[in-house]
């Protein structure tokens, strides 16, 4: 009996090889769009441009803190799942090759032990490179918000300050 499941567990785990490698690429090549977007926003900043929440309070004075920051929350949420996400898949994705590997070792067949270890660790170096990439832009994003809503409250001061004069 429990060799059947030790055997269905196995198959079951091979199953999520190829989608996770999949989302490893995918994720990879997202990590290159967001340090592009990243290097663009960059540039628009310099500029005095490409500060979106401010550009949200132009067009919206009465926009709360709190919806603020929900703003920037959502603009960070999806590359910030990635630099969280991606790590764990590449460990997985390390993983699922590691048990064939170890069976071909006890087989006696390296050509198949050097095949699914080359798996691994490609997978795993993919994934720390887009989780690292991702990581970098979110926490910058996230500096360059928290300074974007420093710069509304100075705003809404002078408002007031205007205001009451």
């Amino acid at each position: 009996m429990s060799h059947l499941v030790e055997t269905t567990m196995y198959q079951i785990s091979q199953i999520f090889l190829l989608p996770t490698l999949a989302l490893i690429a995918i994720l990879f090549l997202y990590a290159f769009w967001v340090l592009g977007e990243f290097a663009v926003l960059a540039l628009r900043r310099r500029s005095g441009a490409g500060r979106a929440l401010v550009a949200h309070f132009s067009t919206k004075p009465t926009l709360s803190p709190d919806e603020l920051d929900v703003i920037a929350h959502k603009a960070l949420e999806v590359p910030r799942i990635a630099s969280r996400v991606t790590p764990m898949l590449g460990l997985v994705a390390t993983m699922i090759p590691m048990g064939p590997a170890l069976k071909s070792l006890s087989d006696g067949n390296l050509a198949d032990v050097s095949h699914n270890l080359t798996i691994a660790f490609s997978a795993v170096i993919l994934a720390l490179i887009a989780a690292s990439i991702t990581y970098w832009v979110v926490n910058v994003r996230r500096r360059w918000l928290a300074e974007e809503i420093l710069e509304i409250e100075s705003l809404r001061d002078s408002l007031r300050a205007g205001a009451q004069a």
